[in-house]
């Protein structure tokens, strides 16, 4: 069974590894535009990348960014298509919550698409909006009170 490492960055991740995630699964799988997918806003941000220890090669990301205080937002959860559902997106969100819960955080939000909206419901969020569209795909507000 493979196994798979969890990193952060800053910290043992890269961010190359993060944006070579995202690149793949955001920008050619989900044609999302490059300057919309890098938003300039890496840098104010923790960022987690899940490595395939049998191959060493980051197959997930997720970055936690606080705007506003005790409010955290996690963005750009990715995970490569042929190792989604083995727990890696679950693993990503467990560590960022962590990391928030660390920042002082009481609360954190999300742009759900509506295609994993109920993902994020079984990990406790809720939906708090109609839904709107953000790069061209249809997503809901949820957030999850700790």
């Amino acid at each position: 069974m493979t196994e798979y490492e969890i990193r952060r960055y800053p910290g043992e991740a890269t961010i190359a590894d993060a944006h070579r995630v995202r690149r793949i699964v955001f920008i050619d799988e989900q044609d999302v535009s490059e300057a919309e997918e890098m938003d300039g806003r890496d840098e104010d941000a923790v960022h987690v990348v899940a490595y395939d220890t049998d191959e060493s090669r980051p197959v997930g990301t997720a970055r936690l960014r606080v705007p506003q205080a005790a409010v955290g937002k996690i963005e750009r959860v990715a995970v490569l298509e042929a190792y989604r559902g083995e727990g890696i997106g679950v693993q990503l969100m467990e560590t960022l919550e962590a990391e928030a819960r660390e920042q002082g955080c009481r609360r954190i939000t999300l742009h759900a698409q509506t295609a994993v909206e109920a993902f994020y419901d079984r990990l406790g969020y809720r939906t708090v909006s109609d839904v709107f569209v953000e790069a061209d795909i249809p997503h809901v507000e949820m957030e999850k009170e700790f």
